[in-house]
């Protein structure tokens, strides 16, 4: 009885499904602009996002929320940035926001923003949230289900997916590998720490996510040829 018991455990935890991750998310986390001190790379904050799937999606109303290390989710209306109605993410297409007020510290992002907002992150702790839709002062833990799309915590942030990027400077950005294609529910296995990140906004699209993969047959080495 125990055997059957055990074997059928062992079933059941084969068939649960995995977590899916989703196909926009969080692909940048820039929170050094704007420093007092040190040296800042930009003077200007900002975090990009990234659609690794096959179809367009529309992200309006979406909301990019911050938080700082242990505060809620969108404390503030300028803890929060709404994407107008209408704005669509292309597959394989980056967007970027611009958060905060251009400071004298740092130097001016290097690619054009596609939108701004009134968000200044911390350098070196904190996390981001990408909500699709708006949310206000939300704790980690309440957040209504199915709204998180993403997020990323960085230093000692709550509420990381599984384990945090280690803490950032006002010269370093978090960047999801392998051109925001890693998502594995992990925020320290997906986000490299880079020094002097470079956003990337709607003019830049991955190559790579759409390729068509080569396989060892017939049909495979074809379509390999001609794609």
């Amino acid at each position: 009885m125990r055997r059957v018991v055990t074997t059928l455990a062992l079933i059941a935890l084969c068939a649960a499904p995995a977590l899916a991750a989703n196909q926009v998310r969080i692909s940048q986390v820039y929170g050094g602009g704007g420093a007092t001190s040190g040296t800042p790379t930009y003077n200007q904050d900002y975090v990009e996002i990234f659609n690794s799937g096959t179809t367009a999606v529309n992200i309006g109303s979406w909301q990019i929320a911050y938080g700082s290390a242990a505060g809620n989710w969108a404390s503030a209306g300028t803890n929060q940035f709404t994407f107008p109605q209408g704005t669509i993410i292309q597959p394989c297409q980056y967007l970027y926001v611009a958060l905060g007020t251009p400071s004298t510290a740092g130097a001016p992002l290097p690619v054009t923003p596609d939108f701004s907002g009134p968000i200044n992150m911390s350098a070196t702790t904190g996390k981001v949230a990408l909500f699709n839709a708006a949310q206000a002062n939300i704790p980690c833990g309440s957040e209504p289900v199915g709204s998180i799309v993403d997020k990323v915590s960085y230093g000692t942030g709550n509420c990381p997916e599984n384990t945090n990027v280690p803490t950032l400077s006002n010269s370093q950005g978090a960047v999801r590998n392998s051109n925001g294609n890693t998502d594995t529910d992990n925020n320290l296995n997906d986000f490299t720490i880079v020094g002097n990140p470079v956003p990337r906004n709607h003019t830049s699209f991955d190559p790579t996510c759409l390729a068509t993969p080569t396989r060892s047959s017939t049909w495979g080495s074809v379509k390999a040829i001609y794609r």
